[in-house]
Protein backbone atom coordinates (compact mmCIF):
# COMPACT_ATOMS: atom_id res chain seq x y z
CA UNK A 1 0.00 0.00 0.00
CA UNK A 2 1.62 2.89 -1.56
CA UNK A 3 0.69 6.61 -0.55
CA UNK A 4 0.10 8.41 2.83
CA UNK A 5 -1.27 7.35 5.58
CA UNK A 6 -5.03 8.86 4.98
CA UNK A 7 -5.48 7.09 1.89
CA UNK A 8 -4.15 3.62 3.86
CA UNK A 9 -6.64 4.19 6.16
CA UNK A 10 -9.27 5.00 4.00
CA UNK A 11 -8.60 1.64 1.63
CA UNK A 12 -8.71 -0.79 5.17
CA UNK A 13 -11.70 0.92 5.91
CA UNK A 14 -13.24 0.39 2.59
CA UNK A 15 -11.89 -3.22 2.86
CA UNK A 16 -13.65 -4.07 6.01
CA UNK A 17 -16.90 -2.57 4.59
CA UNK A 18 -16.50 -5.23 1.67
CA UNK A 19 -16.04 -8.08 3.83
CA UNK A 20 -19.18 -7.38 6.53
CA UNK A 21 -21.18 -6.48 3.27
CA UNK A 22 -20.71 -9.82 2.13
CA UNK A 23 -22.70 -11.20 4.88
CA UNK A 24 -25.27 -8.45 5.72
CA UNK A 25 -28.36 -7.68 3.30
CA UNK A 26 -31.11 -4.97 3.71
CA UNK A 27 -34.61 -6.16 2.17
CA UNK A 28 -37.88 -3.86 2.17
CA UNK A 29 -38.95 -5.13 5.10
CA UNK A 30 -35.71 -4.68 7.29
CA UNK A 31 -33.34 -2.45 4.99
CA UNK A 32 -29.93 -1.86 5.94
CA UNK A 33 -29.15 1.25 7.60
CA UNK A 34 -25.83 2.40 6.21
CA UNK A 35 -23.50 5.07 8.07
CA UNK A 36 -21.08 7.27 6.71
CA UNK A 37 -18.39 9.60 8.91
CA UNK A 38 -17.05 12.30 7.38
CA UNK A 39 -14.56 14.63 9.29
CA UNK A 40 -17.59 17.40 9.65
CA UNK A 41 -20.25 15.56 8.41
CA UNK A 42 -22.55 12.54 9.34
CA UNK A 43 -24.84 10.59 6.91
CA UNK A 44 -27.36 7.65 6.92
CA UNK A 45 -29.17 5.52 4.15
CA UNK A 46 -31.97 2.84 4.16
CA UNK A 47 -31.09 0.84 1.74
CA UNK A 48 -32.82 -1.92 0.30
CA UNK A 49 -30.50 -4.19 -0.92
CA UNK A 50 -32.75 -6.44 -3.51
CA UNK A 51 -34.32 -3.74 -5.16
CA UNK A 52 -31.05 -2.17 -5.10
CA UNK A 53 -32.56 1.47 -4.01
CA UNK A 54 -32.03 3.63 -1.46
CA UNK A 55 -35.64 4.37 0.53
CA UNK A 56 -34.77 6.65 3.11
CA UNK A 57 -31.40 9.01 3.36
CA UNK A 58 -30.14 12.10 5.88
CA UNK A 59 -27.21 13.99 6.28
CA UNK A 60 -26.38 16.63 9.21
CA UNK A 61 -26.06 18.95 5.87
CA UNK A 62 -29.52 18.50 5.34
CA UNK A 63 -32.50 20.14 6.83
CA UNK A 64 -30.21 21.96 9.30
CA UNK A 65 -32.79 23.37 11.76
CA UNK A 66 -34.26 19.81 11.95
CA UNK A 67 -30.90 18.41 12.53
CA UNK A 68 -28.78 20.79 14.43
CA UNK A 69 -31.05 21.84 16.49
CA UNK A 70 -32.76 25.48 17.05
CA UNK A 71 -29.75 27.17 18.33
CA UNK A 72 -25.81 26.61 18.30
CA UNK A 73 -25.40 26.23 21.87
CA UNK A 74 -28.37 23.45 21.89
CA UNK A 75 -26.19 21.03 19.28
CA UNK A 76 -22.90 22.48 19.45
CA UNK A 77 -20.39 19.13 19.23
CA UNK A 78 -20.73 17.16 16.16
CA UNK A 79 -21.44 13.64 18.38
CA UNK A 80 -25.05 15.68 19.52
CA UNK A 81 -25.28 16.72 15.64
CA UNK A 82 -24.86 13.20 15.15
CA UNK A 83 -27.22 11.95 17.88
CA UNK A 84 -29.94 14.24 16.67
CA UNK A 85 -29.76 12.65 12.63
CA UNK A 86 -30.11 9.41 14.29
CA UNK A 87 -33.30 10.80 15.71
CA UNK A 88 -34.48 12.66 13.05
CA UNK A 89 -33.37 9.46 10.30
CA UNK A 90 -35.80 7.23 12.49
CA UNK A 91 -38.47 9.41 12.75
CA UNK A 92 -38.73 9.64 9.27
CA UNK A 93 -38.13 5.91 8.74
CA UNK A 94 -41.22 5.38 11.28
CA UNK A 95 -43.40 7.54 9.41
CA UNK A 96 -42.59 5.50 6.09
CA UNK A 97 -43.53 2.04 7.91
CA UNK A 98 -39.77 1.19 8.52
CA UNK A 99 -39.51 -0.16 12.09
CA UNK A 100 -37.19 -2.31 12.42
CA UNK A 101 -33.20 -2.31 10.25
CA UNK A 102 -30.17 -4.11 10.25
CA UNK A 103 -27.12 -1.57 11.25
CA UNK A 104 -23.89 -1.38 8.96
CA UNK A 105 -21.38 0.59 10.15
CA UNK A 106 -19.66 0.79 7.05
CA UNK A 107 -15.93 -0.07 8.59
CA UNK A 108 -15.96 2.72 10.82
CA UNK A 109 -15.66 2.05 14.76
CA UNK A 110 -18.65 1.93 16.76
CA UNK A 111 -17.36 4.96 19.05
CA UNK A 112 -17.84 8.43 18.73
CA UNK A 113 -20.40 10.00 16.25
CA UNK A 114 -20.90 6.36 14.40
CA UNK A 115 -22.39 5.32 17.99
CA UNK A 116 -24.23 8.26 18.64
CA UNK A 117 -25.83 8.16 15.27
CA UNK A 118 -27.11 4.50 16.45
CA UNK A 119 -28.24 5.81 19.96
CA UNK A 120 -30.14 7.91 18.43
CA UNK A 121 -31.93 6.16 15.55
CA UNK A 122 -33.14 3.67 18.41
CA UNK A 123 -34.33 6.72 20.76
CA UNK A 124 -36.42 7.82 17.74
CA UNK A 125 -38.13 4.04 17.71
CA UNK A 126 -36.03 2.08 14.95
CA UNK A 127 -34.99 -1.71 16.14
CA UNK A 128 -32.28 -3.26 15.31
Amino acid sequence: MAGTKSAERRIRRQRRHIRVRKKMRGTSERPRLVVFRSLRNMEGQLVDDDRGVTLLGLSTLSAPEKVTGETDDEMSTKVAAAWRAGFTLAERAKEAGIERVVFDRAGFRYHGRVKAFADGARAGGLEF
